[in-house]
């Protein structure tokens, strides 16, 4: 079975108001869009997200996007939701999947266990969304804020995304309401619905909330922490040895120098030993498991997508990075010189603060590969914080 994801950010975001749409907001040091997609990539069963942009927001995609794996290359929304989707499920024609989850782009917070939850209904169902009982007395109004009506609450659910479906059933769906001229549905369980298929809630979760209006954001921003006490470290270590070139990468710089580093992708030996430091902690392999040396793709690559990539997984399974700690191993080039710079662009690759990023430099006192100047090796430490998992 395929599954695969559509992620819809094409929208203006024009409630939430601020220069940029919501989707790109900086929540923690990361795109909200980022967040999101983080959380797709990262789970097992999903074989390949379609995004789905606004034309005039490539630049910001790109950059939100840099590093994630699994994401096809984005297409244009439409004028409306039902338009954008219809999009992202003709993009999706030559992968054909099975089962397709269809998320907005302002929800960052879903997690695996939802995206399992949505994955499983759509299979069993065929058309299936997450739902939470609603709270609140609900009233219908009439145009003059009348009260028509009181819904009893038990049979009342408020609809989130991922909304799940069999692919081919809610394509014909979109393509049955165009040619109806049926516009304005404002899910997609709303277009199976007007299709005559029968959908089905399963649950949702509080905490994945839509980012709509500028209060949505602030609270994001200044949110609490979530009780995260599963405290792990892990380490990494990598040494590249020295070749032809004018310059070395080390911790994310470019650093003049009289030589280069021997690798297949720039041979960042810092960046390397950080991202295995946060893959061991997260008990998630190693570089290579996920950057294989033997696949042409990664010749020459730049090494801050390595990290990225690692710092979204640790995200994207609800936890939060504390503490980097690198330290390089050479004669020579001097790190010194370097460290505030190397210390800014981890910070900016991984979303962390500056304050809980550490870089430090030592020699082997001219023992050793290091010591004759044969290379480079990096020891890096890294220290994160999970959510406890709780037996079902």
């Amino acid at each position: 079975m395929l599954c695969a994801a559509i992620v819809v950010a094409a929208g203006r975001g024009s409630r939430a108001g601020g220069p940029v749409p919501k989707q790109y907001h900086i929540i923690d040091g990361v795109p909200v869009l980022r967040l999101a997609l983080a959380a797709l990539a990262a789970h097992p069963d999903i074989g390949v997200i379609q995004v789905v942009i606004h034309p005039e927001d490539d630049s910001l995609y790109r950059s939100a996007v840099a590093g994630l794996e699994k994401l096809r290359p984005p297409v244009a929304g439409g004028a409306d939701r039902q338009a954008s989707v219809r999009a992202g499920l003709a993009a999706l024609a030559d992968d054909r999947p099975d089962i397709v989850l269809v998320h907005d782009a302002a929800r960052p917070y879903l997690s695996q266990a939802l995206i399992s939850r949505a994955i499983a209904a759509g299979e069993r169902y065929g058309a299936a969304i997450p739902g939470l009982p609603v709270t609140d007395t609900v009233k219908c109004v009439d145009s003059q804020g009348r009260v028509t009506a009181s819904p009893e609450r038990a049979g009342l659910r408020a609809v989130q995304t991922p909304q799940a479906f069999r692919y081919d059933a809610l394509r014909a769906a979109h393509d049955a309401a165009l040619v109806a001229g049926r516009e304005g549905l404002t899910d997609d369980a709303a277009v199976m619905e007007y299709a005559g298929h029968p959908v089905t809630v399963f649950e949702g979760e509080a905490q994945n909330v839509k980012l709509t209006h500028p209060a949505d954001l602030d609270r994001a921003a200044g949110a609490p922490s979530p009780r995260l006490d599963d405290v792990r470290m892990g380490t990494g270590f990598d040494v590249h040895a020295f070749g032809p070139g004018d310059h070395v990468m080390l911790g994310g710089i470019a650093i003049p120098f009289g030589q280069g580093l021997d690798g297949h992708s720039d041979a960042d030996v810092g960046l390397h030993a950080l991202t295995d430091a946060l893959l061991g902690a997260l008990c998630e392999g190693d570089i290579g498991a996920h950057f294989p040396p033997s696949d042409p793709q990664w010749k020459g690559a730049r090494s801050d997508q390595f990290l990225a990539f690692a710092a979204d997984r640790v995200r994207a399974r609800g936890g939060r990075i504390g503490h980097l700690d690198l330290t390089l191993i050479c004669e020579a080039p001097k790190v010194g010189p370097h460290r505030d710079a190397m210390r800014a662009r981890i910070a900016q690759i991984t979303g962390v603060g500056v304050d809980r990023i550490s870089v430090k430099a030592t020699t082997t006192e001219r023992l050793g590969f290091t010591g004759r100047r044969e290379g480079i090796a990096a020891m890096a430490s890294a220290t994160i914080r999970l959510p406890e998992e709780t037996p079902e």
